[in-house]
């Protein structure tokens, strides 16, 4: 693994913290900061400092609480105080009589109570249960996002600073054949409508150049976004040629990356789990009425006061109250539209989750056929360089300078570029095209985990 440069104290120790890994010393290239990056390292920051990843481990914790609060549902409460009353003048006592009364009473100790609606308590602990395994797989589901996002962005960064690389040769060569040119003028084998073909030419290698260098910088910005590093940073990658990895096996086949695709898709396990959840909150609808509600209230600790005419007593006192009952009407027995409305969110959980199969479904073909597609651009685009190499190696060869000559040499410089470009284009397509495929298939986290994959021969 190649090492890192961070460009600030405080960007190190905040990587540092979260790899877990030692960290070099700063970096300053000219005026910039430059963070040189490899592939594996890109992987573990996009599965470690995401922001979306951290909104779905926030959001598993707000489904644990929830389930922790379903289950103290069965507990009862205790509110411990001090209660004072006081009444003065009129009254009616037992009798109906109206008398002048001046008394006052005060109680301490704890109230001891419990009101649990059983059937609905049940079946939201067991609702709960489901959704906290579902924000589980939650989780790993965007995990697996957020490193294929790492991925894509590094490919369009290395592609990018390769394309910089390429369109400087391209400049070289233009000012190099241009310097030849202007010297045939000056001797008079050349004509000057040749030293300006060239000069076109040139200036063409220099618009491409500075194109590619903007790619460069929006592809930074991009992965640095990704990454969620600090703005001022400038990334570059560590390796000095974009390669072809071999991520996925070439012999794999589609119906099973399908098979794989829906045993371990994160999705689809959060999925049931989700309609699982529902189902547990329709029979609370439909069963959970039937159990009856219990409550329970004992007050044990203090009473004391007395009238204005007698002295305070103030001694022991117990009060225990239980009740047992069913709820009829709204939220209870005969109350057909929660029923209804829980039948309803359980089918749109099922057919939530037959429209994800058919999504998934889709990314594996479809990623299945841009894998295939983009290995067999890459191949003629290989074979397109070397051609093009070889041309342009046997045109420079040529020492006359007639209007054919430069003309062809320039085709085959342009030609050259052309199709270096191309290439680059097609590894990067290949290499991002691979990783959607595990994406699809649930295994970009086991990628990521085992390294980038292995560089395919060339």
């Amino acid at each position: 693994m190649k090492r890192l440069l961070f460009p600030s104290l405080a960007l190190a120790a905040t990587l540092t913290h979260t790899m877990g890994a030692e960290v070099p010393a700063t970096n300053h290239i000219g005026t910039t900061n430059v963070l040189l990056i490899d592939l594996p390292i890109a992987l573990q920051l996009g599965g470690a400092r995401s922001l979306d990843l951290k909104i779905a481990r926030e959001k598993l914790a707000e489904a644990k609480a929830a389930h922790e609060g379903s289950v103290w549902q069965f507990f009862p409460s205790m509110s411990p105080g001090f209660g004072y009353r006081r009444h003065d003048n009129l009254t009616q006592n037992a009798e109906g009589a109206i008398i002048d009364v001046h008394k006052d009473s005060y109680a301490v100790g704890p109230v001891i109570g419990a009101q649990v609606d059983l059937g609905d308590a049940i079946y939201r602990n067991l609702a709960s249960r489901q959704l906290v395994k579902a924000a589980e797989f939650g989780v790993e589901s965007q995990r697996q996002e957020s490193i294929l996002a790492a991925a894509l962005g590094y490919f369009d960064l290395a592609k990018a600073q390769a394309a910089v690389a390429v369109a400087q040769e391209a400049v070289g060569i233009s000012l190099d054949y241009a310097e030849q040119i202007r010297r045939a003028v000056e001797a008079g084998v050349a004509f000057r409508g040749d030293a300006l073909r060239v000069q076109v030419q040139s200036e063409k290698s220099r618009l491409t150049l500075r194109q590619t260098q903007e790619q460069r910088g929006v592809a930074t910005a991009r992965l640095v976004q990704t990454l969620h590093l600090e703005g001022s940073v400038k990334l570059a990658t560590s390796e000095d040629e974009l390669a072809p990895l071999g991520l996925v096996a070439t012999n794999s086949s589609l119906g099973a990356l399908l098979a794989q695709a829906f045993s371990t898709r994160p999705e689809l396990a959060q999925s049931r789990f989700l309609v699982g959840a529902a189902r547990e909150a329709r029979k609370g609808a439909v069963y959970g009425p039937l159990v009856p509600s219990v409550g329970a209230q004992v007050f044990a600790g203090g009473l004391g006061g007395g009238s204005s005419t007698s002295s305070d007593r103030f001694g022991e006192s117990e009060d225990y109250q239980f009740t047992l009952g069913w709820r009829i009407g709204p939220g209870g027995l005969f109350d057909r539209s929660r029923v209804h409305a829980a039948d309803a969110r359980l089918k749109i959980s099922d057919l939530s989750g037959q429209k994800l199969e058919d999504e998934v479904t889709r990314q594996v073909s479809e990623s299945f056929t841009r894998w295939q597609s983009s290995a067999d651009q890459m191949s003629i685009a290989r074979r397109a360089v070397q051609a093009a190499e070889e041309a342009l190696r046997l045109t420079q060869q040529r020492r006359e300078f007639e209007v054919g000559a430069v003309l062809e040499t320039i085709q085959a410089e342009q030609d050259l570029t052309g199709v270096r470009l191309d290439y680059l284009n097609a590894v990067a397509e290949f290499n991002k095209a691979q990783y959607a495929l595990s994406r699809a298939i649930g295994g970009v986290g086991q990628a990521a985990a085992s390294g980038a994959g292995k560089n395919e021969s060339k």
